[in-house]
């Protein structure tokens, strides 16, 4: 019968334990936690509140009795084979020709961060090592986790004699170079990357090739586990992080050798079985070989009691202290490693001793942490008989799952949505109703990964195809429904209790990918124009819109496949793969909807809603296939023009109007039709144009008059938007009729009518411009145009001071567009239209500047402006303004310096408007960056002094303030965003800092008398403190300039008397002298500035001049 040997265990008297080193070799004690007891079934440790610092684990002691001699030879190959097949290896491995060997101390590093060698056989040979000499062995494998930590210390075998663990690591820690933070495991590049690879192999190698023999020997595996615990406890991340890493993968690699056993016991187990019962009458020889099974098992069964006991320690002398840890990528890891664990060995990790560490850990402020708690989980409950064991974890932590679907980082809650759909899978009494409802509302999230996965999460809980309910399921006529048929209905029923009408496209785009039913288009017709079957509900008229909404939302997206405004980065490239699918999905929809649009058009061609939508869907097709079905688009052209006319909605017009212009194209046989079509409803219209002002002109006072010129009026001004009317020779009539006529006696004309004749003669205006830039040279068209061009603008210049907002708001956008048509780019875009260049003067830009003031800049409750949807529209209709006057200052038709009335109110109307302010000063940065600063100190100045007339007015007796008023601390914080927009880059914007420094100083002391303390301070010196912000932006160099020029201000230095009145004076001064500081001299009181003569101009060149002598006495 085979002997068998002792098992690990843990002893407690060091003494012992030292005194048998003599005997048995060195073997290393264990290194626990302070103030821990081991217990290999309890796990009952609970986390502080917050995360724990870097000297999280203690130093108390575990030790080990000394253990017998191990009886037998060791298990695994002999160890001749071993070294012939090594050098068998080494003979034909090219890879192992040019390493180094393993003799020098840091030679295993050295080869693993190469990774030019076959771990395996680097390993072999490190077990020869081993086997001639344990300690040699021992210490080269103890510094290679050293120097992967990045120490360049090492152990030799004189110190593990000499000291104990501690002493080694406090040694190696007074070696450790951190200067420069960085170590082998958080290095970039493709090479480091290689290195942790390497590393984590090397590991799991180690303990595969040892898995037989050695790590039972009583010295490799206590030696390296005393190691790692303390490297792991160290006050240096770089240990600290390595041996947790190292700890867990080997932890991962002792449950593969747990694994490997438990397999060979069930084996060994099934084998003794067998043979008892082959030969139930013993005889010697059956007998023999029952022992030897028994003898096995008995030996199998203590290495795996040993493997679990070295992870029961590893485990709560590592990771109950790590997974905590202050650095991320520690806890990271330790999530990571802990999923490993309870898949491969779920009979020991998955319990809820276990468990609750990654429960607890859900809570991380870290959020890849947190995605690595998820990661770990997931596996776990993509196995049923693994998910049936977690029924208590999925309890006591499915609340913080489901509410970690709304974190900030989109990928934590995108794998969030993922683990929530298994529990539900696995567990559908799980989820409540509200569980659910948290989920729902994510298919209209910003990110379109949580909002597809959402989706999907939808699809499992309501949109399942049942075939057997559909079977029978037939319309009026007898035609068979389809299988998506209750499934339509359902999402009919989501989209109108979600309450967020409008966002059908996000919906669609949630599902589209996911589910075949937003693809089922001819579903969706027939529940649209079919009858209902006997055993079916018709759809009331609010169903019939929304599924008329997704619909076209669906072919939108599966004809272009482009997601929704805010979905998604820029339009990528698309691959053959999903340019083949865009191809035939919108083959299928060009077949389908010929044949079926006319029908669905003529029957809701009376509701303004639906038919806007539905005469989009023939911007989606395929032109091709109008040539093989003439007659449909006879039908469908007849339909458009018959709407048209019935209609006086915009949103219908406008569609009707592209959908015109989509169907318009030469190319097509077909072209000719559409053309008729299109020139009937034209002139149809300008017919009734005519009769409607013929009318109104005879009762100029009648409703009824009135509302036929501004119906048809409304119809013009769209069809311009589309087509070029030119040849119909409206534009002089509507200009003198309506806006000529306006400025004149517009009171007693329509106000609409004056609305659409801006937006039809806007229209005429482009479209002559355009025809005029395809001619190669000037003509006398181009001077007609000019004179139109003059002459309308004159006229709606003037009616921006009109007392009705709509057409001062169309005045306004129509200026703002026409001078960037008509913009200085002509010159060079088209010789043709060079001259036709409109130049703002100083009067029209401040009538633009008090527009947006007035009409932008509205002091409202941020609160109710974002409470219902009209609020939401006007502030998008105040966003559109301001656009609209940002562009002109983008594209450089009118100067830099009127951004000023824009940028100062960047904080306050930050929530509102920010994104476009803090566009239009990047852009404006890009064109001048002087300037911009210079515009930065304007707004600054301004409000400043809109701040101290607003202080002055509640308080006449004062006009001083104090720092602690609202108001300025606004102002300050205006300028750190100002300040923080210049960057990190000193250099590059050296000249616009020294500007708006020489710009501030200027305002401060320009003003020459203070009216209420003629010897007190400048009554603007409070503003100093506002330019303090911009002082770290100078270089040292500037500083020095800037101070010059401030001193020629104030004379020699400061005043005697050091008051709060002068503080912002010596606060200033203090930010420019560099740390320093100079004491001044004692000076009477009095005014303690001079008046400069020269202009601002003159200052400027002083200024830069200084500024560059002192840069070429630096370069010298």
């Amino acid at each position: 019968m085979p002997r068998g040997r002792p098992r690990t265990r843990i002893y407690p008297d060091r003494s012992q334990h030292e005194s048998m080193d003599s005997n048995v070799g060195r073997t290393s004690s264990f290194h626990p936690a302070e103030g821990s007891t081991y217990n290999e079934h309890s796990t009952d440790y609970v986390p502080e509140a917050s995360v724990a610092t870097e000297d999280s684990t203690d130093d108390e002691e575990f030790r080990k009795k000394p253990r017998g001699r191990g009886r037998g030879r060791p298990r695994g190959r002999p160890p001749g084979r071993a070294v012939d097949r090594m050098n068998r290896t080494q003979d034909y491995d090219p890879l192992n020709t040019s390493r180094p060997n393993l003799e020098d101390a840091d030679s295993l590093y050295e080869i693993v961060r190469e990774g030019r060698s076959v771990l395996q056989s680097v390993v072999d040979e490190w077990i020869e090592i081993y086997r001639q000499d344990r300690d040699n062995g021992m210490v080269k494998l103890m510094n290679f986790f050293v120097r992967s930590s990045g120490c360049k210390g090492k152990i030799t075998v004189q110190m593990r004699q000499a000291y104990d663990n501690a002493q080694i690591i406090r040694h190696l820690v007074d070696e450790f170079d951190e200067e420069s933070g960085d170590y082998p495991l958080i290095i970039t590049g493709p090479q480091w990357k290689k290195f942790r690879s390497n590393f984590c192999e090397f590991i799991h190698t180690l303990i595969r090739q040892c898995q037989y023999s050695i790590i039972y020997d009583q010295h490799l595996m206590e030696s390296l586990i005393a190691l790692l615990i303390g490297l792991s406890d160290s006050q240096v991340r770089a240990f600290r992080h390595t041996a947790t890493l190292a700890a867990m993968k080997l932890m991962s690699a002792m449950v593969d050798v747990a694994l490997t056993v438990g397999i060979n016991m069930d084996s060994t187990q099934r084998q003794y079985e067998a043979e008892r019962q082959k030969n139930a009458g013993l005889n010697k020889r059956s007998s023999e070989r029952l022992d030897m099974l028994m003898a096995k098992r008995s030996e199998l069964e203590e290495n795996n009691d040993d493997i679990r006991t070295m992870l029961g320690y590893l485990f709560k002398s590592i990771f109950v202290h790590r997974y905590r840890d202050i650095f991320p990528e520690i806890r990271s890891i330790c999530m990571i490693e802990i999923g490993v664990w309870m898949k491969r060995l779920p009979n020991m990790f998955l319990d809820d001793s276990y468990l609750k560490y990654v429960g607890w850990t859900l809570h991380d402020k870290v959020g890849d942490v947190r995605l690595k708690c998820l990661q770990a989980l997931f596996p776990l409950y993509e196995s049923e008989e693994i998910t049936r064991k977690m029924e208590l974890f999925t309890n006591k932590f499915k609340d913080r799952i489901v509410s970690m679907t709304l974190d900030k980082e989109p990928e934590v809650a995108v794998m969030a949505v993922k683990l929530v759909i298994h529990i539900h899978k696995h567990h559908r009494d799980v989820l409540s109703d509200k569980d659910c409802e948290h989920v729902y509302e994510l298919v209209y999230a910003t990110n379109r990964a949580v909002a597809q996965m959402a989706g999907e999460f939808l699809n499992e809980r309501l949109f399942q195809v049942d075939e057997q309910a559909t079977e029978n399921l037939r319309s009026r006529r007898g035609k068979k429904r389809s299988v998506h048929t209750p499934l339509i209905r359902d999402l009919i029923q989501f989209y109108i209790e979600s309450e967020l009408h409008e966002h059908g496209a996000y919906l669609v785009d949630s599902l589209i990918e996911s589910h075949p039913m937003m693809k089922d288009w001819e579903c969706m017709t027939d529940l649209l124009i079919e009858e209902p079957g006997p055993e079916e509900e018709a759809l009331d008229d609010r169903q019939e819109t929304s599924l008329i909404e997704i619909m076209v939302c669906s072919i939108k997206q599966a004809s272009t496949c482009e997601p929704p405004v805010g979905r998604g980065s820029a339009r990528k490239q698309l691959t053959a793969k999903e340019s083949k699918a865009l191809a035939e999905d919108k083959n299928k929809i060009s077949e389908h909807f010929i044949a079926v649009l006319p029908s669905l058009l003529n029957k809701y061609k009376t509701d303004a809603e639906k038919v806007a939508n539905l005469l989009t869907i023939p911007q989606n097709l395929d032109l091709n296939h109008f040539s093989k079905h003439q007659d449909s688009l006879d039908s469908l052209l007849r339909l458009i023009s018959e709407i048209v006319e019935i209609h006086s909605d915009k949103d219908v017009l406008e569609v009707a109007a592209k959908t015109f212009e989509y169907l318009y194209d030469e190319n097509f046989s077909f072209s000719r039709a559409v053309s008729t079509h299109k020139s009937t409803l034209i002139d149809d219209m300008c017919n009734k144009y005519k009769d409607a002002v013929l009318k109104y002109t005879q009762n100029p006072t009648g409703e009824e008059e009135k509302l036929m010129v501004n119906l048809q009026l409304k119809k013009i001004s769209v069809f311009y938007a589309c087509h070029d009317l030119t040849n119909l020779t409206l534009w002089d009539d509507i200009f003198k009729r309506w806006i000529r006529a306006a400025n004149t006696d517009g009171e007693t004309l329509p106000m609409l009518a004056i609305k659409y004749a801006i937006i039809s003669c806007h229209m005429g205006l482009i479209w002559e411009l355009h025809s005029l830039t395809e001619q190669r040279s000037a003509s006398d068209r181009g001077m007609q145009i000019k004179t139109k061009l003059q002459s309308f603008m004159n006229e709606i210049r003037s009616l921006m001071n009109w007392h009705n907002d709509e057409l001062q708001e169309e005045a306004y956008i129509s200026i703002c567009d026409l001078l960037i048509i008509f913009s200085h780019h002509n010159e060079t875009e088209s010789p043709a239209a060079a001259h036709l260049v409109y130049k703002p003067d100083a009067m029209l830009i401040k009538m633009l500047e008090n527009f947006i003031q007035t009409r932008v800049f509205v002091d409202t409750d941020e609160g109710k402006l974002h409470a219902n949807k009209s609020n939401i529209e006007i502030l998008h209709k105040r966003r559109h303004f301001l656009s609209a006057f940002c562009k002109l200052i983008v594209y450089n038709v009118i100067p830099i310096k009127h951004a000023a009335c824009v940028i100062k109110h960047y904080v306050k109307f930050y929530n509102d408007y920010g994104d476009i302010i803090k566009t239009t000063l990047g852009k404006t940065r890009e064109i001048n960056k002087v300037m911009c600063a210079k515009t930065m100190a304007t707004a600054l100045i301004t409000t400043f002094l809109e701040m101290r007339n607003d202080s002055s007015n509640r308080n006449p007796n004062t006009i001083a303030f104090t720092k602690q008023d609202e108001n300025f601390q606004s102002l300050k914080e205006l300028a750190k965003r100002f300040a923080l927009s210049f960057g990190l880059d000193n250099m590059k914007n050296r000249d616009a800092v020294a500007a708006l420094h020489r710009e501030g100083i200027h305002f401060t002391f320009n003003t020459l008398e203070n009216p209420e303390n003629p010897l007190g301070p400048p009554p603007n010196l409070p503003f100093l403190e506002i330019i303090i912000e911009f002082s770290n932006k100078l270089i040292k160099i500037d500083k020095k300039t800037v101070l010059a020029y401030l001193d020629r201000y104030v004379k020699n230095a400061l005043p005697g008397v050091h008051n709060d009145e002068w503080q912002p004076l010596i606060s200033y001064r203090s930010s420019l002298q560099h740390n320093e500081f100079e004491l001044p001299l004692n000076r009477t009181p009095g005014r303690q500035y001079k008046s400069k003569k020269r202009g601002r101009e003159e200052d400027g060149d002083e200024l830069e001049g200084e500024s560059d002598q002192e840069g070429s006495e630096m370069a010298e």
